[in-house]
Parts: C-alpha cells; sequence; structure tokens
C-alpha cells in the first residue's frame, strides 16, 4: 500500500476539517477491482445513459450494458455515465450537452466513472460541426478536472465518421465499457482516445472468450497430434518488480501463461514471482546479443506470444550539460533499441501470433518532458512514434500495438524521491494521489483483451490526468 499520508488523513472524521481549513487537497480514496475479467462486469452497477439529438449509438449502448449486467436508471445515485454525443455537431446540441450532463453530475456517486463518445472531427468537412465535435476534448478535459475531487473520472472515445453512418454492433462497444465504465479504470481521467469498432468488431453471435482461453472446437481446430495450443502465452519484460510483476500478476489472473524476463541479478525474484504465478522466467540482459534469439527461443517453446509487454527500463537522470554518452547510450540501449531488436526477431521468426497485443511502457515524462531526463524523456517519447508506425505494418494480421504511460505510480523508486517533489507528483493530477502499480497492470490488461481490438496505435495515459502535458 502506498505511503500516503495525507490521503489518510484527509478521510479521516478528525483530520477531514483540518485538512479543509488548511485549503490543502483532499483526496479521496479510489474504489478499484483487480480481478478476472468476468461475463457480466457490470453486474449490479447503476448505469445511466444519456443521448444527445439523434444518438446513434443509444441502442447499442443500452444492449451493451445490459449483456454486462448493468442496471439501466434514470434516477437515483449514478455509478457509471455514458454519454452518447455522437450526434453532438452544431452549438444546440452542445448547449443540450450541457444541460443533460449537468443535470445528472448531483447524482453522481464518489468514485463514479462518466464515458463520453463522439464523432472524429477530423472526419468532418464542415468547420462549425467538426468546431462542435471537437468541442467534447475540452468539455470532457475540464468535467474530470471538476470530477477529481470527487474521486470520479471522465474520458472521451472518438468514433470515426465511417463507423456511425451505419448500425454498430453492441458487442463492438463492450470492450470500453467493461474499462472505462468500470472501476478498473480507476486511475485514468481526461483522456481522448479513437476508438474503431468496424474495423476491429467481433461476432455478435459469438462470446467472447476470457483473454487466457482458446477458442472452441471447430471445424479448422488443429487434428489431434498437430500440437494445439493449449494456453496463451504473454511476455512481460522487467517483470521482477513494481509495475512488471503487477503485470504478469494480473494477466496470470486471466488465465494467460506469462513467460517473466528481467536482468540475471533479479533471478532470485522471478524465481518467487513465477512460484506463485505458475509462470516462466529467463534471466537475461535484454541488451546483450543473444538477448532477442533466447526471447524467441522461449517464446517457441510455447508457439508463439498472444501478449507481449514491453516494460523494462531504467533512468539514468542527469541534467544535459552533464549527461556522459554513457548515460545516453545504456538508456537509449534499454529503453528503445531493445525492444526493436526484439521486436525484429520475433517477427522474423514468426512468433508473435495473429490477433496478438503488443503494449509499449512509455511515460508522463515522454509527453511532457522533465528536467535531467532529456535520455529518458527522448526513448519515451520514441516508443510513440514507435507503435503508431508499427501498428500500422501489423494491423493486417488483427494484432494491435499501442502505449501506456504512466504518470506518478507509487512504487519503492518512487519513495526514494524527496519528500517535497515526491509530493508535489502526488498532488499535480486532478485525482491528487498516486496511482498504483496494479492501475498500470489494469490497463494493461484491458489493451491486451480481445474486446480492445478497436483501439490501435494510442497512447493511454495513466496518470489520474496529471497536469503535466495536458
Amino acid at each position: 500500500m502506498p505511503d500516503d499520508r495525507l490521503l489518510a488523513f484527509a478521510n479521516h472524521p478528525w483530520g477531514r476539517p483540518i485538512v479543509e481549513a488548511l485549503g490543502l487537497p483532499q483526496p479521496r480514496p479510489l474504489p478499484r477491482r483487480a480481478d478476472a475479467y468476468g461475463d457480466r462486469e457490470l453486474e449490479g452497477r447503476r448505469v445511466q445513459i444519456v443521448a444527445i439529438g439523434e444518438a446513434p449509438l443509444r441502442e447499442a449502448l443500452r444492449h451493451a450494458v445490459a449483456s454486462q449486467g448493468g442496471e439501466l436508471i434514470d434516477s437515483g445515485g449514478v455509478q457509471t455515465l455514458i454519454v452518447d454525443a455522437t450526434a453532438c455537431v452544431d452549438i444546440a446540441a452542445l448547449r443540450a450537452l450541457f444541460q443533460q450532463v449537468q443535470s445528472v453530475l448531483p447524482r453522481l456517486s464518489l468514485g463514479a466513472h462518466v464515458l463520453l463518445l463522439a464523432e472524429d472531427a477530423g472526419d468532418l468537412a464542415v468547420p462549425l460541426r467538426a468546431a462542435c465535435a471537437q468541442a467534447l476534448h475540452g468539455f470532457t478535459r475540464s468535467l474530470s478536472k471538476e470530477l477529481g475531487r470527487r474521486g470520479a473520472t471522465a474520458n472521451l472515445l472518438v468514433l470515426p465518421s465511417r463507423t456511425l453512418a451505419t448500425p454498430v454492433a453492441p458487442s463492438s462497444l463492450v470492450g470500453a465499457l467493461r474499462y472505462f465504465g468500470n472501476d478498473r479504470s480507476a486511475y485514468i481521467s481526461g483522456q481522448v482516445l479513437a476508438w474503431r469498432p468496424h474495423e476491429h468488431a467481433t461476432d455478435p453471435a459469438e462470446p467472447q472468450r476470457p483473454l487466457g482461453a482458446t477458442a472452441a472446437p471447430s471445424a479448422t481446430t488443429p487434428a489431434a497430434g498437430s500440437n494445439p495450443r493449449p494456453m496463451k502465452t504473454a511476455l512481460v519484460t522487467g517483470a521482477a518488480g513494481g509495475i512488471g510483476a503487477a503485470t504478469a500478476r494480473r494477466l496470470a489472473r486471466e488465465g494467460l501463461r506469462v513467460l517473466c524476463v528481467d536482468m540475471p541479478a533479479t533471478k532470485d525474484a522471478l524465481i518467487a514471482l513465477t512460484s506463485e504465478i505458475g509462470g516462466e522466467l529467463l534471466a537475461i540482459d535484454l541488451v546483450s546479443a543473444e538477448a532477442p534469439h533466447k526471447i524467441a527461443a522461449a517464446a517457441a517453446r510455447f508457439g508463439g506470444l498472444e501478449v507481449l509487454v514491453h516494460n523494462a527500463g531504467i533512468t539514468r537522470d542527469r541534467t544535459l550539460t552533464r549527461m556522459s554518452a554513457a548515460e545516453w547510450d545504456s538508456v537509449m540501449a534499454v529503453n528503445l533499441s531493445a525492444i526493436a531488436t526484439i521486436d525484429d526477431r520475433l517477427d522474423i521468426d514468426g512468433l508473435i501470433v495473429d490477433g496478438a497485443r503488443e503494449i509499449c511502457l512509455s511515460s508522463i515524462s515522454g509527453i511532457a518532458g522533465n528536467a535531467g531526463q532529456t535520455n529518458y524523456s527522448a526513448s519515451k517519447a520514441a516508443l510513440i512514434g514507435y507503435v503508431r508506425a508499427r501498428a500500422d505494418e501489423l494491423a493486417t494480421r488483427g494484432i494491435t500495438v499501442n502505449a501506456v504511460a504512466p504518470g506518478f505510480i507509487e512504487t519503492a523508486m518512487t519513495r526514494r524521491i524527496p519528500l517535497m517533489l515526491r509530493e508535489a507528483g502526488r498532488r499535480l493530477n486532478a485525482l491528487k494521489q498516486g496511482g498504483r502499480p496494479e492501475d498500470v497492470a489494469e490497463a494493461i490488461a484491458f489493451l491486451a483483451a480481445p474486446e480492445s481490438g478497436p483501439i490501435n496505435a494510442q497512447v493511454l495515459r495513466v496518470c489520474g490526468q496529471s497536469l503535466l502535458g495536458a
């Protein structure tokens, strides 16, 4: 658990009035979930759908919520608010958005989640229509900052015009609702992401399988003796501690076999982790010449990878004036070059299977920059460009490539930061607190899920809507 004394004090009956009187930040405890995905993710959750204008997604959203066990309501406390603003492309519709969302806000529960859906302004040729669609970006980001004091979040998904031109299958929206409308996204707020359902929509007649499950027997199932794949496999680099270990545990909870990779010096931690989750380990220096080949050999033993998480990274902080060439090179070698060389080897050997999910760990530092981190920020910014280009390369095989950009996460590393800097890191976001490794792991599990196919070449910030780079 994070050592956040202000969070505890501000939520104590004696401490709350003192914190308020002193004008200090008043963070709220965030309701979180980290169990395996189930068939009815919104079971017992009170959900209200607000439809603006024609609202082409209204019925699809209702069916998607019902399929996940959500309780659709029009009054009383709201835990999840879904706003279909895809028809919000004129000034009158913006006013309707203001009025209808405003009317629900007093009924939002502490820790509630608001999910808005809008048309992609880039697809609209009429300037005023494009302007009104783009207005949703500012609306969502501002709303999320207002909701942060209640431990609540707001996020926006942008859909292409071509998707909205024909009926949208409810199943293509399920992945978004299961994450952004649920406590799994507790530390995700103020995000604007592209969601492209028709490009990656699943057959509505085919139920979604758990992340680690294999396909049911069919006419195309390999015959007996042809080495069918009994379990899906994920590879996580930098798995020995912090975010990497949390990710390995989270993916294992979904039924995946997890190949945990880290430095030889961390072998004892890897042994303990893999014993705990029933995984496999590989202790190797990622920048060594043999690393790509050994990783490929390990992946080949299991028939390839369905999930690939490039989490390993290092920092060598120093101002640019004083930074040595060795400090620059070492960060680039681990944070960027190793990822590219490992991917090249896996591609050549055909070890990333069709429909796989690849996730790279970027950072808020790669978006906003940070003094004393030109090497680290450059490497993490580079990964954003890398996933966008690689996603285009692999899209025809149904493979998605995305980045996760953590903000201030409570880890052993951040506990070593001087107190005042640590407090600044915790409070400079809409939720006024640091995140947990499990928040990042949950985001990775979301991007790794079959239902997340509509999100590709994106950067998902796990930062509580950090004010840095906003």
